[in-house]
């Protein structure tokens, strides 16, 4: 087993890695900016070293200094988290190049599936159903661009193949409007990531967001650990997820999971992974592979009684899968909601101190997060500052459960999204389950 990591984020996983390492024997080293001093991941590792000032350039995307903190600790492994450095194949390549074990697969993997155009045709060729697109990159020839478009009908959307996070994507509803379209995304494209490849895919309408998260290790083993709903979204970022999905029947999912199974022993993945769908009229279309471990991993872990990360870490060591296709069942229903440090009508951040923090609690409560009374929100990075997760027997006693956790939240001093997801909660049609990904929009008037 490693003996020790450095954990190369920030947050509440960054607690979470901590915590499974701690129930794992490993010592930790918490890397941190200067003014994540008082985070509380940092004042309960083994050890810590400041990584460079508050800008994320300059400290937790900064490789020479997170491989640098592994070497002066004597650590052996650095674990990303998730957003940062996480799906970065040069990171990755650097840490194993320089003696260190990366906590996630292997460079090529992360290039294979970052890369939106490689990674649909490596899907194509596993088996794995996807959206009806361009096939490819989209060229300079307008004429052929045009006709790929009529071929695939109309509303397209056009997404950068560097593209991640909801960016890097244009809908277009009329040929009028796809050359301009094009060039638009093409520009923002070499902007974003540095890379202007874009691609075309049929834009479907009335889709729900369903993914299955995979565990493999480099033995050549592989399982799905079922699926989450993801739908709840506003401009493509996720706001509450579920497991399972409601509406999807047990054979569907075994299909569908073992499918994304299948497609890791293909491409000699290795690590957590999620597979994101597009659902729609009992279809599902793959639309690209996350490689680290997902915000909302939580909810996987509660029906499955798994530990991801703990797995996560045992992989990375060489170690062959402790779990069997067999030893999965989803048993009850799990609810998260992500809290943000945000008004929750205008959407602004709402970084401060913390003068109050109460976490709800009772039977099937879960919250994780770093902040605590006191706590300093900086407005440097990310708005996240807790996810609560609940569980129930069913789907209605989650629900019911998660009113009520929201209810007893109590995070005073800043402003938070408390109030947005309690409406999510009691909203009708969401306790009917199957909402689409623009529900939360429309809902909103946006």
């Amino acid at each position: 087993m490693i003996e020790k990591i450095v954990i190369a984020n920030r947050g509440e996983i960054a607690l979470r890695v901590l915590r499974a390492c701690r129930e794992l024997g490993i010592k930790t080293v918490a890397v941190h900016s200067d003014v994540d001093r008082d985070l509380k991941h940092v004042l309960l590792a083994d050890e810590t070293v400041c990584i460079g000032p508050a800008p994320s350039n300059e400290s937790y995307l900064n490789i020479p200094a997170l491989i640098s903190a592994a070497e002066i600790t004597d650590a052996s492994a650095i674990h990303p988290g998730y957003g940062f450095l996480s799906e970065n194949a040069d990171f990755s390549e650097r840490v194993e190049q320089s003696g260190f074990i990366f906590i996630g697969p292997k460079a090529e993997t992360i290039r294979l599936m970052g890369d939106k155009v490689s990674a649909i045709a490596a899907m194509k060729e596993a088996g794995v159903p996807c959206v009806p697109g361009s096939d490819g990159p989209l060229t300079d020839d307008d004429n052929r661009n045009l006709e790929l478009a009529r071929q695939i009908g109309y509303p397209i959307i056009i997404k950068a193949s560097g593209g991640g996070g909801g960016r890097g994507m244009r809908e277009v509803h009329s040929e009028a409007h796809l050359l301009n379209a094009i060039a638009l995304t093409k520009s923002e494209a070499k902007a974003a990531f540095a890379n202007d490849m874009v691609y075309m895919e049929k834009f479907l309408e009335d889709p729900r967001h369903v993914e299955f998260q995979v565990l493999a290790d480099q033995h050549g083993n592989a399982i799905h650990l079922g699926e989450r709903d993801c739908s709840m979204q506003r401009r493509h970022q996720k706001v509450l997820e579920e497991a399972p999905a409601p509406g999807i029947s047990d054979e569907l999912r075994q299909k569908m999971g073992k499918i994304c199974a299948d497609a890791c022993i293909r491409i000699g993945y290795r690590g957590a992974g999620t597979f994101e769908f597009l659902y729609q009229d009992g279809e599902f279309y793959f639309i690209e592979m996350n490689t680290r471990i997902q915000v909302e991993h939580p909810v996987t872990e509660r029906v499955t009684d798994t530990d991801l990360v703990a797995e996560q870490i045992r992989i990375a060591a060489g170690e062959p899968l402790s779990l069997t296709q067999d030893d999965i069942k989803i048993r009850g229903h799990a609810i998260e909601c992500r809290i943000n440090a945000e008004d929750a009508k205008t959407f602004m951040p709402s970084p401060g101190t913390i003068t109050h923090y109460h976490a709800p609690g009772g039977a099937g409560i879960r919250m994780d997060s770093h902040v605590y009374s006191g706590y300093r929100v900086p407005p440097n990075y990310d708005s996240l500052i807790g996810k609560l997760i609940v569980y129930g027997k069913t789907r209605d006693s989650a629900i019911a459960r998660m009113r009520t956790a929201l209810q007893e939240i109590g995070i005073e001093g800043i402003k938070t999204n408390v109030a947005l997801q309690s409406d999510i909660i009691n909203d009708t049609n969401f306790q009917q389950g199957g909402t689409n990904i623009h529900y939360l929009e429309k809902k909103l008037g946006l």
